[in-house]
């Protein structure tokens, strides 16, 4: 019987943080202990400051994967895995993670600490509070908020209008209640009545931005430009308007240090930050990555949900606004996933799998079928291609190994990357740590050591359209035939280009499920047009988002929450935490 991923976290005992601090060249007075076993590195900016040339340097690798399915991928576990097998053939590596949101811990997704025996530890504090930095974004979102309000119901000197209010308040939990609500209820003394939203706090602006931010100034000025409302004439108010900015930068200074922890087996991994991918970018913050970069002498990191979202976003996005340039991107499989994209693939192709179904929501993935993992795996092949042929990067296929994989379904996923010119190893680090890693870590210290000209490149400029923008990523990204327009959309492209938005980059919201703007069509979609219906900016932040349908910013809880099996044991031990 398999240990849980908290069993399993809770039987290794951790090191010391000041040891691994000393791992990795630091002294006690770098770092800000919080317990024995997490600390902040406090001198994060000396050391971006003073290594810059190595931060150029030091390889950078990247985590993705195919499009996420309930079968699982393990993204985030093959990334500690890879840097556990680095360690342990003599790198000196740092893994850059973000940090778990509240919502889905307690929801359905679970943490962010990877599984098995690939792990970030201490585990429970991770997934839960942490070291407040969630907290302190949230108490900035809210401030501003609360500024806003107390600005229009002290009189609206800046001619406000109630009904253009674009800043929500938020709470760190999935509470669909407060999607949409009502508030200044209760007479004039009590507030100004209008309709308001609630945001999930990794869907905030202030986490975009905290995690873009290059040091406290430049914080302080992304904080200032986000535009919160506009008055009844159109003109943008931002938090420098309402005089929020120095309170809200005072309440992040404490979080916008980088947090040290370490992995199962003693690897120092940074951890900060977590922006949603899907309507933000899904990256760790530029701080930490640059950190992990100066300390190492090759970092590991990961981006959220799919490559066609997570990778492009890391790449276009962080990349771009950091100046990082990336060593290898490793892309993560299961056999598992892509039989789960075959089905629904052959399934909307009109073929008959209902024999392959155990109920309406799951197929039967345990048993072997080449069939149906062959129509799966032009998702993972449509991920590698762009990774190698739009960012001119090299690619490692990691097989996330279960044991239910039979020889002829690894070879048939081995055979179909080698054809792409892509080499696919077996990753079994849930199992086995960092042993499990080792030969994805020789592959991906050869494809490093192989790309020594490092051509990488974007897949749009900047200088191009907002429409065009899009329209590349549609085209290169996703492989949509055309992009089309909303009115809405022409019309909210018009007044960002008359602000002076139009050299921003483009954060693409939509469903992760799917390279299309459809959640249903899995696999490598064609003949599908991504259909643009709403745009806003994120001035804070410095991208354009760009809405493709309904995203939600305030998930809901499932019918049965992983928060029913959570509690504390007869010796006060967390039990239930995945």
């Amino acid at each position: 019987m398999y240990k849980s991923d908290i069993e399993i976290a809770q039987s290794v005992i951790p090191k010391n943080i000041e040891s691994i601090a000393k791992s990795i060249g630091l002294d006690r007075d770098s770092i800000e202990f919080y317990g024995d076993i997490k600390a902040k590195l406090k001198t994060y900016d000396k050391i971006i400051n003073g290594n810059k040339d190595k931060i150029s340097k030091t390889p950078l690798v990247l985590v993705s994967a195919i499009n996420p399915t309930p079968a699982g991928e393990g993204k985030t576990t093959t990334t500690i895995g890879l840097a556990d097998a680095l360690k342990k053939i003599g790198k000196k590596v740092v893994v850059a993670l973000r940090e778990p949101s509240l919502g889905p811990v307690f929801g359905v997704k679970g943490g962010a600490c990877g599984g098995g025996y690939a792990q970030v530890i201490p585990m429970e504090d991770i997934n839960l509070h942490f070291t407040g930095d969630f907290h302190a974004i949230g108490a900035a979102n809210n401030l501003i908020a609360a500024m806003l309000d107390n600005h229009i119901f002290q009189g609206n000197e800046l001619n406000i209008d109630k009904d253009k209010i674009i800043w929500h308040r938020c709470v760190d939990m999935n509470d669909r209640e407060l999607r949409f609500i009502t508030a200044g209820q209760g007479g004039e003394k009590n507030g100004v009545e209008r309709k308001d939203s609630y945001d999930i706090t990794v869907a905030s602006e202030i986490m975009a931005v905290f995690c873009l931010a290059s040091d406290l100034n430049d914080l302080k000025k992304r904080l200032g430009r986000i535009i919160i409302a506009y008055t009844k004439d159109d003109k943008p108010i931002t938090v420098d308007d309402i005089k929020a900015t120095g309170a809200a930068l005072v309440l992040l200074k404490d979080a916008f240090k980088p947090n040290l922890v370490q992995t199962l087996e003693g690897t120092p991994a940074i951890i900060h930050g977590g922006p949603f991918a899907n309507i933000a970018h899904g990256c760790n913050s530029i701080v930490a990555t640059k950190t992990a970069l100066a300390l190492s002498d090759i970092t590991v990191t990961e981006a959220g949900f799919g490559a066609d979202l997570g990778a492009e976003k890391f790449l276009d996005i962080k990349c771009r606004i950091g100046e990082l340039k990336p060593s290898c991107v490793v892309m993560v499989a299961t056999v598992r996933a892509l039989k789960h994209h075959g089905y629904s693939y052959l399934e909307n192709e009109g073929k008959d799998v209902s024999k392959f179904r155990i109920d309406e929501k799951k197929f039967d993935l345990n048993i072997e079928n080449i069939e149906a993992l062959c129509a799966g795996l032009p998702n993972l092949l449509q991920h590698v291609k762009n990774i190698k042929e739009v960012y001119k990067l090299p690619c490692v296929v990691a097989i996330n190994a279960f044991p239910t994989d039979t020889e002829n379904e690894l070879k048939e996923v081995e055979k179909q990357c080698k054809e792409l010119g892509v080499n696919a190893v077996l990753s079994e680090v849930w199992a086995k740590g960092g042993d499990g890693g080792i030969e994805l870590a020789k592959e991906v210290l050869n494809q490093i050591e192989s790309n020594t000209n490092n051509n990488f490149t974007f897949s749009y400029e900047l200088d191009k359209k907002i429409e065009d923008k899009i329209i590349d990523i549609s085209k290169k990204i996703y492989h949509a035939d055309d992009v089309e327009f909303t009115d809405n959309a022409k019309s909210q492209i018009e007044v960002l280009n008359k602000l002076g938005f139009s050299k921003l980059p483009i954060c693409m919201a939509k469903t992760q499920y799917s390279f299309s703007d459809n959640a249903k069509l899995l696999g490598a979609p064609k003949g599908f047009i991504i259909t643009v219906r709403n745009i806003k900016i994120s001035a804070g932040a410095g991208f354009i988002v760009v809405l493709t349908g309904e995203i939600l910013t305030m998930p809901g809880l499932p019918k049965v929450p992983a928060a029913e099996k959570i509690d504390l044991d007869s010796n006060n031990n967390i039990v239930g935490l995945f």
